[in-house]
């Protein structure tokens, strides 16, 4: 397959070892102050930027019709923009929070255990992620995406990092050294507690899960997420 890698940090850089690994041919190259190949000869585009990128390379791919898997987390407030612009150019999306398969797995045992949980009403739910001194958003994306889980199966209302109350799920963002990722979801009562926990070791698996979903939406269409491709 012939990719497109936008965003060429440490995941775009994974991505492309990876990718290559598996006998794909990178095509095209995008950073913040670079340029290189054609966006035209790709069969599907990746994009792990920033913030203020991702908008506007997931706007470029559709437009050009090409497949993107976006991975950039902090943009959601564009995403049903994104999701019309889509169905507009009968294009083929995917964003996730994290791509990694083990993550994914990780969502689906916290909506169970949000299901399992809601009618006990005297354990309080709160959510932890660490991440690494240099990632900019907070709370992390697979953190909104594991509490969204559990709002969607309990009678919690929203999440939050601020206020506190019977409504809300707290969420606490720690960010320390070179930490790929660690979540960890806990229910705790005055006699026990109850904690989920999934930690990853290296980029790896979240570039893996970004070249699964790749692969799979070729000659696709329409705006899928990470259960599409897993089954799940």
């Amino acid at each position: 397959m012939k990719l497109a890698l936008l965003g060429y940090g440490k995941m775009g850089k994974t991505i492309e070892t990876l990718a290559t690994e598996k006998g794909h041919e990178i095509v095209y190259k995008k950073g913040s102050d670079f340029e290189e190949g054609s966006l035209a000869n790709a069969q599907a585009a990746i994009e792990f930027s920033i913030p203020e990128a991702a908008v506007a390379n997931i706007k470029m791919c559709l437009d050009n019709h090409i497949p993107v898997v976006s991975g950039t987390t902090g943009w959601l407030s564009a995403y049903a923009e994104m999701e019309k612009l889509c169905e507009t150019r009968n294009g083929s999306f995917i964003y996730a929070s994290n791509f990694s398969v083990g993550v994914n797995l990780f969502f689906s045992i916290n909506d169970y255990a949000a299901k399992l949980l809601a009618p006990w009403k005297e354990y309080s739910v709160s959510i932890e992620e660490i991440h690494h001194t240099q990632k900019k958003d907070a709370p992390s994306g697979t953190a909104i995406s594991i509490a969204e889980g559990i709002i969607k199966h309990s009678d919690k209302k929203s999440w939050s990092m601020d206020t506190v109350s019977e409504a809300t799920i707290p969420i606490e963002a720690k960010r320390e050294g070179t930490i790929k990722g660690t979540h960890t979801v806990s229910y705790v009562s005055e006699i026990d507690t109850i904690s989920l926990k999934h930690q990853a070791h290296t980029r790896d698996g979240f570039a893996k899960g970004a070249i699964l979903a790749a692969e799979w939406l070729v000659n696709k269409k329409g705006v899928f997420t990470m259960k599409n491709v897993l089954g799940i």
